[in-house]
């Protein structure tokens, strides 16, 4: 069964984007031009819906007044839904106070819909196994990181993390083998369908630095992906 998503917003060319994304995507999609109408769907509904995305600038009143609203229900699945602020407001007194009224994460405007299809993701994922985190059969999770092999996504703070398929494919290898020193050879072994190339240890070289770059907090001293000299790397087990 689709999961059901409603969206709180009153600008309609926004809304229908998003809708018409989420569709794809194999979502039921529920719409509200004010705050007032997305309560009243979420009452009205048999089923419950699953996420909210909630606009933050709503004509009758804004989106943190609704908020509050969804979570003082006394109805014990309203109160819970999963919520992800929507607003044009990039100010982070705006984000705190959003996540401080029960928001479950917050994106601001302009944005890819691809990264607002991993945030939903990740925040329904979190809702549905709060307490399984670190499940092995659904990803690997080290400290902040988490890698989900069905659906080939990456988060660090369960923020999405775009990585190219070879970079994937060589993050999962590491992932699959943490703690072990693996050489160039192998980790080129784990990308199949990389181009032939010359000089492996230079193209595996360029794949870690680039790779680094985008899960490292600080690349030029990595703390996931360690370099062992005259031997290859290791990924780290132990990770904050």
């Amino acid at each position: 069964m689709s999961k059901q998503i409603l969206i709180i917003e009153d600008d309609p060319d926004l809304a229908e984007l998003i809708s018409d994304y989420l569709t794809m995507n194999y979502y039921e999609v529920h719409h509200a031009f004010t705050g007032q109408e997305g309560l009243d769907i979420l009452d009205a509904k048999e089923r419950a819906i699953d996420l909210i995305i909630l606009d933050l600038m709503l004509p009758d009143m804004d989106g943190m007044q609704v908020c509050q609203k969804i979570r003082g229900s006394k109805n014990s699945q309203t109160n819970k839904v999963p919520i992800v602020m929507l607003t044009a407001k990039g100010d982070t007194t705006d984000r705190v106070l959003g996540l401080e009224m029960g928001a479950d994460d917050y994106i601001s405007k302009p944005f890819e819909p691809r990264e607002l299809l991993a945030r939903i993701r990740a925040v329904l994922r979190r809702h549905e196994q709060p307490n399984q985190a670190d499940s092995q059969s659904d990803s690997l999770t080290f400290g902040r990181l988490s890698v989900f092999p069905d659906s080939h996504e990456v988060t660090i703070d369960d923020k999405p993390v775009r990585l190219t398929t070879h970079q994937f494919q060589l993050l999962h290898y590491f992932a699959t083998h943490a703690g072990k020193v693996l050489n160039r050879e192998q980790l080129w072994q784990a990308m199949p369908n990389d181009d032939s190339s010359d000089n492996i240890d230079r193209a595996i070289d360029v794949h870690i630095s680039r790779l680094r770059a985008l899960i490292e907090d600080n690349p030029r001293q990595p703390k996931r992906i360690i370099t062992v000299r005259g031997v290859g790397y290791q990924f780290a087990t132990d990770q904050v």
